[in-house]
């Protein structure tokens, strides 16, 4: 049974829920699927992903349907809303240190590993890697096929560009309904979404002419991997954060945003914000240096 909130101090406390136990199992059928996936149980892994991934989009819709039903039923208060805001602080937080280890791996790569291997070629000039070394970034590594590495000049550049004005159009949005203004949010939320979805599109694009004109494909040793890597799981955020967006578009046609409670929008925003910065780097360490 919720705890109500008390006027002038407590706290809102919701009743027991499933959802934490049914996330865990869900989580525990997907890693099992992955672990099952690399070990040649195609068949296996499919069915546990598949259960996993299901049971995931049942929890997630189920856990934020029933916070937007205390949202709108008005048990929320100021104690809840700055909760709320550090929950989605440590989130991002999460997320800066997922991507700082794979940049973390980049930076290793290019300015560790190779040079390293390359002194030693110097110093036991009898000795070398592996046939055809040469100490230059891009590599493909010892085993790795020829390719053709990704310019910034192009594709990343026009998404670099989507991405910024879609930073910009959900900021502008989320002014707009601070000031009262639902209409204009709720086109500039879905000026964002679409923007999101070209992204996504050039995306695709990108990869397809990787594999079919440049040769650069999972299998290109440590650069194909690490670029595969990284733009693919900013995809994916970027992927999460348009379902996001499409939520709150929702929510906004339903009119459950106004002056003094849209915070659900405001940390869409910062999400949507994170992956802009994400991509700014990618697009400098990953495409132009």
């Amino acid at each position: 049974m919720s705890v109500a909130h008390a006027e002038g101090g407590g706290y809102y406390l919701p009743s027991p829920s499933p959802y934490p136990v049914l996330l865990s199992t869900a989580l525990l059928f997907l890693f099992a699927g992955a672990a099952l996936g690399v070990n040649d149980y195609t068949l296996a892994a499919l069915w546990l992903a598949g259960i996993g991934g299901l049971l995931l989009i049942v929890v997630i819709s189920g856990w934020v349907g029933s916070v937007i039903s205390e949202n709108r039923s008005g048990v929320y208060h100021k104690t809840e809303d700055g909760a709320f805001r550090w929950g989605m602080f440590w989130f991002i937080t999460s997320e800066v240190v997922f991507f700082s280890t794979l940049f973390g791996v980049l930076f290793y790569e290019r300015n560790i590993s190779i040079p390293w291997l390359a002194s030693f070629t110097q110093n036991f000039q009898h000795i070398t890697p592996w046939a055809g070394f040469t100490a230059a970034w891009p590599t493909s590594g010892p085993a790795g096929s020829a390719f053709t590495p990704e310019h910034a000049w192009g594709i990343p550049a026009l998404n670099t560009l989507i991405l910024l004005t879609s930073g910009g159009t959900v900021t502008w949005g989320l002014g707009s309904i601070v000031k009262g203004h639902r209409g204009a949010a709720t086109w500039l939320v879905a000026a964002t979404i679409i923007l999101g979805a070209i992204f996504l599109g050039m995306q695709a694009r990108e990869f397809y002419l990787a594999y079919t004109d440049l040769h650069l494909t999972l299998a290109s040793g440590v650069y194909g991997a690490t670029f595969f890597i990284l733009t693919g799981f900013h995809g994916l955020h970027v992927t999460l954060g348009m379902i996001m967006l499409c939520v709150i578009f929702a929510r906004l046609l339903r009119g459950d945003f106004g002056p003094d409670n849209h915070f659900g929008f405001e940390a869409v925003s910062w999400y949507w914000h994170f992956v802009d910065v994400v991509w700014l780097m990618l697009f400098v360490f990953v495409y132009w240096l």
